[in-house]
């Protein structure tokens, strides 16, 4: 246990809590302590690329949420995996770096100030960045996360598919996250060197070699301790025993959209029915927590391939024995990367003012039941492909409340997904689109057969029944904790500052005032730098 006194208690090591200890930390004015609720991330399978499949399910470094049976998947109880480690989810995440539509910071700013809007955002992006493709105006260099360029090593069908996908009417694009976030092309990766460049290994192991950064694992926050309705500290478990800990200045929930909404609650902060209800004491009413929970929806359509793909090397014996050789060895191989080596985002209208679908292409295959037996470098025995899509903004809209007043529990997550006709209409016609892009040469000759959802699923109905069948999280719940200048209908403020209370930020995924149109490792790891900004601004 910590007997040192700490200006600021981060609660959570993930992408903005790692963030956070290293900006606060910086000018060695501050003391900081970090509670982690899992362990250090100094496994093999997190530093290794692809080793993430491994992870899935690996209760040592993931929470393993699941939903309540959700109707709109068809009864189905999804799984969510986010992290329990150093580094939260950026270390078990498929480590795609993708900002989002310039035009979603221009949601956020109209929702929580421009220091939230698009111009400071990409500033903000350009300081954090060390990007291999180098600086432009857009891209940052010298920031202190190295972003892989991902041009190496990538699948022969990555080009089949950029083609096919150019056929079907999608231009290419070099850069996501540059002038236009549209078309297809090789995703840029957060992985430096042959190894995962998490949040933890960019921000947190480098201030903690600074002497006033102090972090404590396998420490889970109980709740945030109040004096009035000032927050003070917190108490948290360690080694079985719990203890408590007081901030000079102030405590920062980071533990991520669904652990940050579920302590707030359990500290007395949410709906005060609710809270009554389930034993707890009410420090601030506000319906608001854990209510707004956006998370994309995703499906792959497989085919079985003439031509070889990773399934082929990564499930044979003599196979994996290759490419860790090639691995160790070189550096390089299918290990140093991740499995989503191309994709791209479109519009299911030209109507449409901005992308509302991303693509993912994969030169693999697992079809394996939902809740799975086997990891990621287990595949198919035979050469499958698969593209995958997920929905940019969707309408629909979930929750998370209690189960009860015990601290250690897993709350109840209602994902409520595909509740509109108007994701399910979205997500219709792009199902669609992706077997347009798999009936364009040059990939069209390169397929043996469609094998998900097969060819005889052709109606619109049908499509829809297999759409709720398959489909899932893609991992990026968000906003249930959400920023706003409108303290009816957000958590905090754009300072981050907990509405009700003192003392008391948020800062993590569960802020976002909209679910961003892309992967949200990068706008998690944003909202730690620009929070960063925010707290030492009133220190």
């Amino acid at each position: 246990m910590p007997e040192t006194k700490f200006d600021y208690i981060i609660v959570g090591a993930g992408s903005a809590g790692c963030v956070l200890a290293e900006r606060l930390s910086v000018n060695g004015r501050y003391r900081v302590l970090v509670l982690e609720a899992g362990g250090s991330d100094r496994r093999f399978y997190v530093h290794l690329p692809l080793g993430y499949g491994k992870l899935f399910y690996d209760p040592a470094v993931n929470w393993l949420y699941k939903t309540e049976p959700d109707p709109g998947l068809a009864g189905n109880r999804d799984h969510w995996p986010r992290g329990r480690i150093l580094g939260g989810s950026s270390s078990i995440n498929a480590m795609v770096w993708i900002r989002g539509h310039a035009s979603d910071y221009t949601d956020w700013g109209a929702l929580a100030g421009d220091a939230w809007g698009p111009q400071a955002v990409r500033a903000a992006y350009r300081q954090i960045e060390d990007n291999e493709a180098g600086g432009d105006a857009y891209r940052g260099t010298g920031g202190p996360l190295f972003i892989s360029a991902n041009r190496h090593d990538l699948h022969p069908l990555c080009d089949t598919f950029i083609k096919s996908a150019g056929a079907a009417g999608l231009a290419a694009n070099k850069d996501f996250n540059g002038a236009e976030q549209e078309g297809v092309g090789i995703y840029q990766m957060t992985i430096k060197g042959r190894r995962r460049n998490s949040a933890a290994r960019a921000f947190l192991r480098p201030a903690m070699k600074r002497g006033n950064v102090t972090v404590l694992t396998d420490a889970q926050v109980s709740r945030v301790i109040f004096e009035g309705r000032r927050a003070s500290g917190v108490e948290y478990r360690h080694k079985g025993t719990l203890h408590q800990i007081r901030a000079g200045r102030e405590v920062i929930l980071s533990g991520g959209a669904i652990n940050s909404p579920q302590l707030l609650m359990l500290s007395g902060i949410g709906a005060a029915g609710h809270l009554k209800d389930k034993g707890l004491p009410v420090v601030a009413d506000n319906p608001n927590v854990g209510a707004h929970l956006s998370d994309h929806q995703g499906l792959n359509y497989t085919w079985r391939m003439k031509v070889p793909t990773y399934n082929d090397i990564l499930r044979p014996w003599w196979g994996k024995m290759w490419v860790g050789m090639q691995y160790f060895l070189t550096g390089g191989g299918p290990l140093a990367k991740s499995i989503n080596h191309a994709g791209g985002f479109f519009r299911t209208s030209p109507d449409l003012p901005r992308p509302n679908m991303q693509l993912y292409m994969q030169a693999f295959s697992t079809l394996i039941p939902r809740d799975g037996e086997r990891p990621l470098l287990t595949p198919d025995p035979f050469s499958g492909l698969s593209l995958g899509l997920s929905n940019c903004r969707p309408t629909s809209r979930g929750r998370i409340t209690l189960h009860s007043s015990d601290p250690f529990a897993h709350p109840k997550i209602v994902a409520n997904a595909y509740s509109t006709d108007q994701d399910v209409a979205e997500m219709l016609t792009a199902v669609k689109f992706l077997r347009r892009i798999a009936a364009c040469d040059p990939m069209r000759g390169l397929i043996a057969e469609e094998l998900r959802p097969g060819p005889e699923v052709r109606s619109d109905a049908d499509l829809i029944a297999d759409m709720r069948a398959r489909s899932g999280t893609v991992y990026h719940p968000s906003c249930t904790a959400r920023m706003g200048m409108d303290a009816a209908s957000s958590v905090t403020g754009p300072d981050l500052k907990v509405h009700g209370t003192e003392g008391l930020r948020v800062c993590d995924a569960s802020v976002f005032p909209a679910l961003i149109g892309g992967n949200t490792n990068a706008p998690s790891i944003l909202v730690g730098w620009i929070g960063a900004e925010r707290i030492l601004a009133d220190a």
